[in-house]
């Protein structure tokens, strides 16, 4: 780490630089950072297309999903030290580079086996992306204005996730399932070009390479990927294979486990780690870390749940589902900006509880949902939800690094990035996981009613046979199809039962976070942000 009169003198020594308009910078690192974080989602719609056009099955295809987060998910605690290493712009330039390259192989892959291997290049591309671009907005931006800074940074990040399956699914429905990928190209381009005139390493930056003494953390490294690997693969394949009752599951919990225990064990002894875990000694720091785990946990799973439940059990196309979630976004992008000035006249801490209320509103009355619902019930929940979100991003991100040196920036973004990425993995695996297993747990005690001894049974089933008789059925297969039709409502309602439960449970689990907002340490308004003010 540079000290403070390492800082002071490559200050006074580095060159002027040009003055650049801060929001053109701003726009720029955006850029990138919407390409990147749109692929973790706009691929999910597109996989049948792409199991069929490849000759693989659907599980099989399933692996262009996971091999992006498991790169995406190794890289993304290592951008403050490889920023250290390269240099920040050069580092940021070679992940636009791979990103967009890879992007290109991965439209133009003729096999399944080589699309994989082109979404982990993905994946590591873009991983330092997110980090990487929320340290050159704070360098960019004095302490004042951090706060609109990080909406704008913020409307990206969080808009992306909402927009990727409509977009996916219109790319695919319209075009073909390679244009996903290959859209990435000229925008790629163009964020190469920007970055390239706009964006310098700041001053205190002190690159230190291998000849300067730089020791490549072997050890660090190889912990660190094989516990982070080791666990969104368990995430990302454990409902699909009935979790603990696989023996691969179970093989990569241990190894996630040994990885990541041993990692944090390792760096901690470490003078220059890889990973700085020192940073999580600081409250606030570490609480804002773990909000934006769960931040993570409820953006993922809820934008997993709410499609889901629309296609499944109301009969909505990819499409539509996508539609009524896009107001949603809509209300996030309006709002980032406001919470951005709000910042300026209101603590950030009783931002981000009007936030978490907020959306908790929104999550609850997801849990109140029925089969009779129309796509206006659908919009307005979610539309509530995501204003509660609007309020969460930005003053989360703005206290987190309240407390942190500059010097590391690098550091702090990336663990704070891996928390949510992690977050959204976990949040999309456990909702899963609950959805299946609460709705055999409702199918198990509603088809306890469907008893010919249960006079309730017998009368409906009565009614419905009268019912298809005199529409023109056989008296013996209409008491057949009037079964047939009470047991799939059953089941209809064990599913609605399993997604209310859901959302119940996301509603409650941005509520617990509440408590932790009186432990931070207290961040004071100032004109256009927040400042610590508690030393």
């Amino acid at each position: 780490m540079p000290t403070a009169l390492q800082t002071e003198v490559v200050e006074l020594r580095t060159p002027a630089r040009p003055v650049i308009n801060p929001w053109v910078i701003a726009g720029t690192v955006m850029l990138a950072t919407f390409m990147e974080v749109l692929d973790t989602s706009v691929a999910n719609v597109a996989l049948p297309h792409i199991a069929g056009s490849l000759s693989s099955s659907v599980d099989e295809a399933t692996w262009v999903l996971t091999a992006y987060l498991v790169a995406n998910a190794i890289v993304l605690p290592l951008s403050g030290w490889f920023s250290t290493l390269f240099g920040r712009k050069r580092f940021y330039i070679g992940c636009v580079l791979l990103f967009t390259a890879s992007s290109a192989m991965c439209g133009l892959a003729p096999t399944l086996p080589i699309l994989i291997l082109c979404r982990v290049l993905q994946g590591l591309g873009g991983g330092a992306l997110q980090p990487v671009s929320q340290a050159i907005l704070r360098e960019t931006f004095p302490r004042e204005k951090q706060g609109i800074a990080m909406a704008m940074y913020g409307m990206g990040v969080v808009f992306a996730p909402v927009v990727g399956p409509t977009l996916g699914g219109w790319i695919t429905d319209n075009y073909t399932w390679r244009w996903i990928f290959l859209i990435n190209v000229p925008v790629g381009i163009c964020s190469l070009l920007l970055t390239s005139l706009l964006i310098f390493d700041p001053p205190y930056l002190i690159r230190k390479t291998l000849r300067d003494g730089l020791k490549i953390d072997y050890i660090g490294l190889g912990l660190l990927a094989t516990g982070l690997g080791s666990l969104e693969i368990m995430l990302d394949e454990g409902q699909r294979n009935d979790w603990f009752s696989s023996q691969g599951i179970v093989a990569a919990a241990v190894i996630a486990a040994f990885g990541l225990i041993g990692v944090v064990a390792w760096e901690l002894r470490q003078k220059e780690p890889v990973v700085d875990f020192r940073l999580l000694k600081d409250r606030t720091f570490a609480i804002s870390t773990t909000a934006m785990f769960i931040l993570g946990f409820v953006l993922y799973g809820s934008t997993m749940a709410l499609p889901l439940f629309l296609q499944t059990l109301l009969g909505y196309t990819a499409m539509q589902s996508g539609l009524a979630l896009s107001p949603g976004g809509l209300m996030i992008m309006v709002m980032m900006p406001i919470v951005g000035i709000l910042l300026s006249k209101v603590q950030a801490r009783w931002l981000i509880i009007f936030g978490l209320i907020a959306s908790s509103v929104g999550l609850f009355q997801m849990s109140h949902f029925d089969t009779q619902i129309n796509f206006g019930h659908a919009v307005t929940a979610r539309v509530v939800q995501s204003f509660g979100l609007a309020f969460l991003f930005v003053p989360i991100n703005t206290v987190a690094f309240s407390f942190i040196a500059r010097a590391n920036t690098g550091y702090a973004t990336g663990l704070i990035n891996l928390a949510r990425n992690m977050g959204g993995s976990s949040g999309i695996a456990i909702c899963t996981t609950l959805i299946a297993r609460r709705e055999q747990f409702h199918q198990q005690v509603l088809i306890g009613h469907l008893s010919p001894l249960d006079p309730t049974y017998q009368s409906t089933v009565a009614g419905m046979k009268q019912l298809l008789i005199t529409k023109g059925a056989d008296p013996v297969q209409a008491a057949a199809q009037a079964q047939g039709m009470i047991y799939g409502s059953m089941q209809q309602q064990a599913a609605m039962l399993s997604f209310n439960e859901v959302f119940w449970v996301l509603g409650a689990l941005f509520l617990t976070v509440i408590p932790l907002m009186f432990f931070m340490r207290k961040i004071g308004p100032v004109k256009g942000g927040a400042v610590a003010i508690d030393h």
